[in-house]
């Protein structure tokens, strides 16, 4: 699932597209490895404290990558996300970002009712405007037959040469094809330390709420992890 880090990772891959040499490609792997105090995505929580590692490569504006929801108290609410997309530059402050989330719940089967798998669509424009950042997304879930559009607003000021501090806020508005719709807000703030040329340590600081009758809303959590990039 598109989760705030991958926000903010599309965010800046978006700022930083820039033409490759189709004879030697750049390429790079970012490994992530978060915990998470609460698993919540677009407004609802899913889970408790889980760890959330991930594997992303890049090569010129393509992007393909493998994230993980890992509970630590169970294995019911186990997620892997398998992703993949492509940026195009549209001028020194826009990007386009196209790709699909293929979404695999290994714990379901069909005494469920519920699918273990479900298929996302999704195209998004980022801007870049100075420290700030803003991304505007809209997601179609095939299976869940569910729509969903997302706006973002970033801004960041450094701290030092190796930290800065980084504000995300969210709002998105869900439309299932059977069911209410429902808004959904959230706002974080994190700060990336870097300790060396390749390796992040990243803390943070997440709210999020929704507009759905019933279910519990007013999520807090924080989150630690480390970055490594070769």
């Amino acid at each position: 699932m598109k989760k705030t880090a991958l926000i903010l990772a599309a965010l800046v891959a978006g700022a930083s597209l820039s033409a490759q040499d189709a004879a030697a490609p750049s390429y790079s792997v970012t490994v992530d490895f978060p915990y998470a105090s609460k698993y919540v995505f677009r407004g609802v929580q899913y889970a408790e404290g889980s760890i959330q590692p991930s594997v992303k490569l890049t090569t010129g504006s393509f992007y393909a990558g493998v994230w993980t929801n890992q509970p630590i108290t169970s294995n019911i609410d186990n997620e892997v996300d398998f992703f993949a997309g492509y940026g195009f530059k549209l001028s020194d402050t826009f990007s386009l970002d196209v790709g699909a989330t293929a979404y695999y719940y290994p714990e379901l089967d069909d005494s469920t009712g519920l699918d273990n798998a479900t298929y996302e669509g999704y195209v998004g424009l980022n801007g870049t405007f100075g420290a700030f950042t803003t991304g505007l997304y809209a997601y179609n879930d095939f299976t869940l037959e569910s729509f969903t559009v997302q706006g973002t607003v970033g801004y960041s000021v450094a701290l030092s040469d190796k930290a800065s501090f980084n504000l995300l806020g969210t709002i998105g508005k869900v439309y299932p094809d059977s069911g209410d719709d429902y808004t959904y807000y959230g706002v974080g703030a994190t700060v990336p330390y870097k300790l060396t040329d390749s390796a992040t340590l990243t803390g943070g600081v997440q709210y999020a709420t929704h507009d759905i009758d019933g279910l519990e809303d007013g999520h807090l959590w924080f989150t630690v992890g480390l970055t490594v990039t070769f």
